[in-house]
């Protein structure tokens, strides 16, 4: 590996390239279409992929529906008359947007058909041995993926409520309810597993009513079952009318919750959330969740998503949104591809995405107008651009932030306000937020256009409580968690983006006593790109000597309260440049806005995958001038979450892309 420092024009930091072939000139995002990138989920699947009706991994249903997803279920619930204690027993009259909030229950989508028709065969002889063979249980397999385990246990309770479902370690075992086997003898089968899913659903604004029953002593016995196996989450009433006495059960609402309760027992109503792939075409992933916002009448802090996607390209993103029915989402597809967004994959879900949540992403780029840096023939030129990707596909590049990270090009410097928030200047951070022309809260709100869903929720905040401290604290708690800690993570990928330089510039490109390493990456890290304390190691004199590791497994730490910095002149270099930012006894908390940043590690090369490329020759016609033939490169590849291509790129064509 071959160590070359260029100097940036935009920060005082050097740039380093680790290889050392000759590299090319070329242009990228001439079009949207010469720049597409596909999110890959962490099955290592591409998020615009067909749904699989036996794939286990699409967790819910293979796609959305008009009709209900399971008509029982409407048997004995009810909308909730909060104005009134008059009680109707029977049919519920759920519509189709309520049951398609429901999680979709189809095993064979969710376990695969083997395994589905191996639960139907146990739970058959199940049934048939009642009362001979007691302790049947059986496994149906290990599921690694928390989110996936969640589905299966609710699914198969659902399709069988005569089942308990129990978890031991990532394996999910199944046997025989004994509390539905009590209820079954107080009640019908039926109605029993009627009840069981009204139980497992938690559907907020429903009750459950059992069949009217005049016998006190017999409701007597219904209510302790229910009190005794659920209290904590329901209550019971009996309510009398014309056609005699029946008891209905409700969900408990927040703050009738007994006195003394586990953590567990404080669980929120269940929310609804569908999940979608969003194919966006020049425009940024927060701009056009504040269209989709707009047009369902839901704030942007609703939708939630894996990581960003590029601005000026076709890029594919997985997103859950809350409080929104497939079938709404469905409605409403004709008004968002008006606006350059189209969506697919449309089904229901569980819980929200979480940053971080991928594996990585694939990338299908044209870089045109490819020609050297010196003058050789077009022969010569396609021996250039092999000699620089294999270089790369061999060796990696340095894993830099991309220049997007920052916003460069744009009025507002993301590190620059992160560092501000850091140091608690909450006036000086809203400045540097919003341009001297939006001074005026009130004037700015005014003529901000609704899709700046950002800027109208910081001007809002100013406008009501002022442009003092507390009113600056309040703009930003006007905004989402996730985007008041994305300006934190800004400066500290800027600092990192120097530190490596330093590392590279300073101690070369082997690992030396006191860098940090990491034996084995993690994988599925909630940060992208990291790795935690247990798996950090420091380089010892003799590992040094005896060349242990190697350069693609050292990291460097992102600034943080918990993270460990190398014991090594780099370490040194991060607790300078801390302290020159103002830093230096940051303990990187920000109590009034509920930020909190503990750190992560970062490896300094990236590595890319699944590489392909060709060059080729196509017309390019000028005006007044005869058609000139152009050279322009085709490349696909794939890289791990956190990483940009526009990085790679340039490590490539070693210059600017």
């Amino acid at each position: 590996i071959h160590i070359v420092a260029i100097m940036e024009q935009e920060t005082p930091s050097l740039q380093c390239f680790i290889t050392d072939h000759e590299g090319f000139h070329g242009t990228i995002k001439n079009s949207t279409k010469d720049f597409v990138v596909i999110e890959i989920d962490i099955h290592g699947h591409a998020v615009n992929r067909p749904l699989i009706p036996d794939d286990p991994t699409d967790l819910t249903c293979t796609e959305v529906r008009g009709s209900s997803l399971n008509k029982n279920l409407n048997a004995n619930l009810r909308p909730e008359n909060t104005a009134s204690d008059e009680v109707a027993v029977g049919m519920t009259g759920l519509n189709d947007d309520d049951v398609l909030s429901q999680d979709c229950f189809d095993l064979r989508v969710i376990l695969g058909s083997s395994a589905n028709e191996a639960l139907e065969q146990f739970t058959n002889r199940m049934l048939v041995c009642s009362g001979e063979q007691k302790n049947m249980e059986m496994s149906l397999g290990s599921f690694p993926d928390k989110h996936q385990r969640a589905n299966v246990h609710r699914a198969v309770r659902h399709n069988f409520p005569f089942l308990m479902t129990v978890t031991n370690q990532e394996e999910i075992w199944v046997r025989e309810d004994p509390g539905f086997k009590e209820l079954s003898e107080l009640v019908s089968e039926e109605e029993a597993e009627d009840f069981f899913r009204f139980i497992d659903a938690k559907a907020p604004g429903l009750a459950f009513t059992f069949l009217t029953d005049n016998s006190k002593e017999h409701r007597t016995r219904i209510h302790h079952f229910v009190s005794r196996r659920f209290g904590k989450l329901v209550e019971t009433k009996s309510f009398t009318d014309q056609d005699g006495t029946a008891i209905t059960v409700r969900l408990r609402e927040r703050g009738r919750w007994p006195k003394k309760r586990t953590a567990a027992d404080c669980e929120k109503q269940v929310d609804t959330y569908t999940a979608f792939t969003l194919r966006k075409e020049n425009l940024e992933t927060l701009e056009a969740i504040s269209y989709m916002a707009a047009a369902l009448g839901v704030i942007p802090s609703d939708f939630s998503y894996a990581g960003t996607k590029d601005k000026k390209g076709i890029t594919y993103q997985s997103m859950t949104v809350k409080k929104i029915s497939p079938q709404r989402l469905v409605e409403l597809t004709p008004e968002f591809e008006r606006r350059g967004m189209q969506l697919s994959r449309i089904i229901p879900a569980s819980e929200p995405l979480r940053l971080g949540r991928l594996q990585g992403n694939h990338f299908d780029l044209v870089i045109r107008d490819v020609r050297p840096h010196g003058k050789c023939s077009s022969t010569d030129l396609e021996t250039l651009v092999k000699e620089a990707v294999e270089n790369v596909k061999a060796h990696g590049f340095v894993n830099y932030y991309g220049p997007q990270r920052f916003g460069n090009g744009q009025s507002i410097q993301t590190d620059q306000v992160g560092l501000a928030l850091l140091k608690e200047d909450m006036n000086a951070a809203v400045r540097l937020f919003l341009s001297p022309d939006e001074g005026n809260a009130k004037e700015s709100l005014a003529l901000m256009p609704a899709c700046r869903a950002r800027e109208r929720l910081m001007l809002r905040a100013l406008h009501r409580y002022g442009k003092g401290r507390q009113g600056c604290e309040q703009a930003w708690l006007s905004l989402p968690h996730a985007t008041r800690l994305f300006y934190l993570h800004a400066y500290c990928s800027r600092l990192w983006n120097q530190a490596a330089s330093y590392r590279l510039r300073a101690l070369g490109p082997r690992p030396v006593q006191g860098d940090l390493v990491q034996a084995e990456r993690l994988r599925h890290d909630p940060t992208p790109g990291a790795t935690h304390t247990p798996q950090v190691h420091v380089v010892t004199s003799a590992e040094e000597r005896d060349n242990v590791f190697s350069l693609d497994q050292v990291i460097l730490p992102m600034p943080g309260n918990t993270v460990k910095y190398p014991e090594n002149i780099v370490g040194e270099w991060y607790r300078d440049r801390l302290a020159q930012d103002g830093l230096g006894s940051s303990r990187f908390r920000i109590p009034s806005l509920k930020l909190n940043v503990p750190g992560s590690y970062r490896p300094l090369l990236a590595i890319p995958h699944n590489i392909t490329y060709k060059v080729h020759e196509e017309p390019q016609v000028t005006e007044h001038l005869s058609p000139q033939r152009i050279s322009l490169l085709t490349l696909s590849f794939d890289l791990d979450a956190s990483c940009y291509a526009t990085v790679f790129v340039r490590e490539i064509m070693k210059c600017e892309p």
